[in-house]
């Protein structure tokens, strides 16, 4: 008689809908879990193509008033869950283990034979997106996590692919350092971007980001970055790549720079070779992007002329720098930036181009603009031009209780106050009315956000409207 064998593990997402808890919660349900799922959005009727696609995984969705959650579940969680949330109440009355996304993300990566962690202020959810599709394109069927939805695998059945589900022992993720989470892993390979001002002070990042890259095997780092750099000073050389533009003693060098509004090539410099890298996504820090992503290939030992070959065909994420569509002459582009250098980023791929900028900035928290707003004040007003425009709603809340003080309205002054054109209009409705009636052919309309899936369907709506012509300003 034979052992029967044991029953798949069950773990119940709490927020499953979630650009972190998504691919979690279908990478685990791909390598046999059983899996089940909350989300506001859901009881609220919102986002309906993705709790179908999470049906249509083998997820089962329930409301999120504990009935979906059993005995003998896992329940997961993001780091910082109200303890009120009646999935909570009801796994600690049932004496469930709880695990926050990270600490289930941490165990999968750290399980894995090699692993990428991909970390940074900035740009991690492209990186990661680059590597897995490089990877990918090279045979090496990797497991890769994302935030953010990869274009090269959306397909008709994956219309939210932030997740690739391959190899377990092959494991590619961004790591975030907002919670402090970022010191749960342990990859073989660390890469790091840069580091600035977002959710932490810089002395809290300088020690969190330190110990990401000495946890490492291979630390892959951006010498461009003054911050990076002095981390990377730290490191044994044996234990670093480093990449850059005009840093010397880099690994992986750029030159020549050429870009162009569909995309851009520079010479990659390596150990002795010579590589001619061209992509179809703009902007120099998606050179910078493409440095740290060949970097992490590099660093597993790789053929870089196969991978440069593949990110030739990188097809970029959605809602990073994303071209929603055109009518009536407007371009709508939905972004995801909402710190200071991710706007600054995505400003100056935007201006460099002929055109009138209309910006909707959505904040993402009271909290992180009392953290940043002063800075955020000084990326708009040094990265828009006299023409251009800024709208702000109200930002992102859900629910808690914080600090209003320094809300839209605070930020649209401070911009006005430094120059710069501003408009705070609570509700976002009265931002369509005005984008709509302000924007003429030749503009550009920038959705800029993070937080909330709704903006890229309002995006979406946008382009509709203007091509329908509704609320558009007539000229004689």
């Amino acid at each position: 008689m034979t052992d029967d064998p044991p029953a798949p593990a069950a773990f119940h997402f709490c927020g499953v809908g979630g650009s972190g808890m998504l691919p979690l919660a279908a990478i685990v349900r791909a390598t046999g879990g059983v899996v089940s799922g909350s989300d506001r959005a859901l009881d609220a009727g919102r986002l309906a193509s993705k709790f179908d696609y999470l049906r249509s995984l083998g997820i089962r969705l329930f409301a999120q008033d504990g009935s979906g959650v059993r005995p003998g579940t896992t329940l997961v969680t993001s780091a910082a869950v109200e303890p009120s949330i009646p999935d909570v109440v009801r796994a600690n009355q049932l004496g469930l283990a709880h695990l926050t996304r990270p600490q289930l993300l941490a165990q999968l990566l750290n399980a894995a034979r090699t692993s990428i962690a991909v970390g940074g202020t900035s740009g991690k959810s492209t990186v990661t997106g680059m590597i897995g599709w490089m990877l990918h394109a090279m045979h090496r069927q990797p497991t890769v996590m994302n935030g953010a939805v990869m274009r090269n695998f959306v397909s008709p059945g994956t219309p939210f692919a932030s997740a690739l589900v391959g190899d377990p022992e092959l494991f590619v993720s961004e790591v975030d350092e907002s919670d402090g989470s970022i010191a749960l892993y342990r990859p073989s390979v660390a890469v790091l971007g840069n580091i600035s001002l977002d959710h932490k002070s810089m002395e809290e990042l300088r020690g969190l980001f330190g110990g990401f890259l000495g946890a490492a095997r291979t630390a892959v780092i951006n010498l461009d970055d003054p911050e990076a750099r002095q981390l990377a000073d730290r490191l044994p050389e044996g234990q670093l790549i480093g990449f850059g533009f005009d840093a010397p003693g880099a690994a992986l060098a750029a030159r020549n720079l050429q870009l162009a509004s569909d995309g851009l090539r520079f010479d990659l410099e390596t150990a002795g070779e010579k590589h001619f890298v061209t992509l179809a996504v703009p902007g120099r820090h998606n050179a910078q992007n493409a440095l740290a992503a060949l970097g992490a290939v590099q660093a597993l030992g790789l053929p870089l002329g196969e991978a440069v070959a593949a990110l030739a065909r990188f097809a970029g994420l959605k809602r990073r720098l994303e071209t929603v569509g055109t009518a009536g002459g407007v371009t709508v582009i939905d972004d995801f930036g909402h710190n200071p250098d991710k706007i600054a980023a995505t400003l100056a791929t935007l201006t460099a181009l002929p055109g009138r900028l209309l910006i909707m900035f959505q904040p993402h928290g009271f909290r992180p603009l009392a953290t940043m707003g002063d800075e955020l004040a000084r990326t708009f007003v040094s990265g828009m031009r006299a023409d251009d425009r800024l709208f702000l709603p109200d930002p992102v809340y859900q629910g808690g209780t914080v600090d209003k003080s320094h809300g839209s309205d605070w930020l649209a002054g401070e911009v006005r106050a430094a120059g710069g054109h501003a408009e705070h209009l609570p509700e976002r409705e009265a931002i369509a009315a005005a984008l709509l009636a302000e924007a003429q052919p030749g503009d550009r309309i920038a959705i800029l956000g993070a937080r909330d899936d709704t903006l890229g369907e309002f995006a979406l709506e946008l382009v509709g409207r203007l091509a329908s012509g509704t609320g558009r300003r007539t000229v004689d």
